[in-house]
């Protein structure tokens, strides 16, 4: 049973937005690349885990605290007789285990995925202890991109391979059954979750400064208005629903300024798109809720 779906990140959107309205930085561009390729990781670990058999939970991007300490679980899945934390992580490509350090091929090194695993495993034991919960806890790093290779990789069971992963899996699916103490710790998991979005880091950006438009999904290209229905790509031939462009549009908006309220005029001076104001307002109330009335209403 899934307790916690998986989500993309505040910070996920919001560089995504970003891209399609600034220039971002090299280091930003690279930033949102890994970023991608985590979550897309992520989903993959989650397509296997959703094979395994009841009675267990899962709880997805879990962000707690111990010690003043905030730590992050990718997965964790409560079974009956082991709780297992999961740490995913998405690389491709050739890499080297040297003196206890994850290098890339080319000789550079990366940070070490196993000391951050050996650090939720300890803050998760501490949140166990301060909330009087005694559970057998297994930490594993599942490397989940079948093109990654680690050469002298450490016999260490906490590491799972792409080769090993559906293995891994199996070894979850033993039989379980759950009792009230699992139910318990799930609860106290839930109600102890933290906001992650506060430790977004966007770069600096400004109602004035970011660019207007409707833009293409597939190649960020400005769109055009095709027929009654649909705008279109002149650059790649991606075609959407003008109800879909408006309401996504309208929803980056509210993202990216929350400050600004969503009115009629605020989101055709957005989009920039002459598609007439009734067309706004029919998106608007029928995807949005109402709030003030008059000239002051906006939409939430």
């Amino acid at each position: 049973m899934i307790l916690k779906e998986r989500t993309e990140s505040h910070e996920l959107i919001g560089l995504r937005y970003l891209k399609t309205r600034m220039e971002l930085s090299e280091n930003k561009k690279f930033y949102l690349a890994n970023l991608e390729s985590g979550y897309e990781g992520e989903l993959a670990f989650d397509k296997l885990a959703a094979t395994l058999q009841e009675e267990r939970y899962i709880l997805n991007d879990m962000l707690l605290e111990a010690n003043n300490s905030d730590f992050q679980i990718d997965s964790m899945i409560v079974s009956e007789g082991i709780t297992n934390l999961i740490d995913v992580k998405n690389l491709k490509g050739d890499y080297i285990w040297k003196d206890g350090q994850l290098y890339t091929k080319k000789g550079n090194k990366c940070k070490n995925p196993v000391e951050q695993l050996n650090k939720a495993d300890l803050l998760f034991h501490q949140f166990l202890r301060d909330n009087k919960l005694n559970f057998l806890v297994q930490s594993r790093l599942v490397f989940i991109h079948p093109e990654f290779t680690l050469y002298n990789a450490p016999e260490d069971h906490s590491i799972i391979l792409p080769t090993q992963v559906n293995q891994f899996i199996d070894q979850l699916n033993s039989p379980s059954r759950l009792n009230d103490g699992h139910k318990k710790l799930a609860q106290i998991l839930l109600s102890a979750i933290k906001d992650a979005s506060r430790y977004s880091k966007l770069p600096e950006y400004s109602y004035e400064k970011v660019w207007k438009g409707m833009f293409c999904k597939t190649c960020l290209s400005k769109l055009a208005i095709l027929d009654k229905r649909f705008l279109a790509c002149r650059n790649c031939d991606f075609k959407e629903e003008k109800q879909a462009a408006i309401v996504r549009n309208a929803k980056e908006f509210m993202f990216l300024f929350p400050e600004r309220k969503l009115t009629i005029k605020s989101l055709m001076e957005w989009c920039q798109l002459e598609l007439g104001r009734r067309t706004y307002t029919r998106v608007l109330m029928k995807y949005f809720k109402a709030r003030g009335g008059g000239k002051n209403i906006y939409y939430e």
